[in-house]
């Protein structure tokens, strides 16, 4: 099921800073956040989103590891600007040893894994540069969607904000549910985006 760790944010004060730039003439100076500044930036941050007047959110970015169901990533990609830094591959990594039961979800069963095997032995021992490409597509082609892997992703609280309103009560709360609770979590969100958990 979907995890998130190593998350990191960056731009947090800078961003909230800059959400008064529409108001100032000038030098921008280079200052510490005040009580104004956060004011503004809830004000802002919570409008509806599509108005622009919480753009100054797209400066906030989170850099995070995540391990995904197969099915989900189909999901997350409706989001273009869902950027993957670098992600585990299964062009490198499918067919170089067994597959293991903890490389799945827990819904995948242990038959599907075996047979799973079955195809990544038969690559293992192909001779020939059909017979291997055959084989890593029978494995490929027959790999269950709860197959998961890792991958390094970038977002801003932005597009975090508008990925919480559209998936926080998601049918794949082990997935979706996971990731808004997550969101939810990271530094000042929820007081700058105006959306609170449950």
């Amino acid at each position: 099921m979907l995890e998130i760790k190593n998350w990191q944010v960056y731009g947090l004060e800078k961003s909230i800073i800059a959400s008064g730039n529409p108001t100032r003439r000038g030098e921008i100076e280079n200052r510490t956040l005040d009580d104004n500044d956060w004011y503004r930036a809830q004000k802002l941050g919570s409008m509806p989103t599509g108005l622009g007047h919480d753009h100054y959110l797209i400066g906030i970015r989170v850099i995070f590891d995540i391990k995904y169901p197969q099915y989900w990533s189909m999901e997350a990609q409706r989001y273009h600007w869902f950027d993957i830094i670098s992600s585990q591959s299964k062009m490198h990594t499918l067919c170089i040893s067994p597959a293991k039961i903890s490389d799945f979800n827990k819904y995948v069963d242990p038959d599907i894994v075996e047979r799973i095997n079955v195809y990544i032995k038969n690559y293992q021992e192909a001779q020939t540069k059909s017979d291997k490409y055959f084989h890593f597509m029978k494995t490929l082609s027959n790999l269950p969607m709860g197959f998961e892997l890792w991958m390094t992703c970038t977002l801003s609280y932005l597009q975090l904000k508008t990925i919480v309103k559209q998936r926080k009560n998601h049918y794949l709360q082990e997935d979706w549910g996971v990731f808004c609770n997550w969101a939810l979590s990271l530094p000042h969100f929820s007081e700058l985006t105006g959306i609170q958990g449950e």
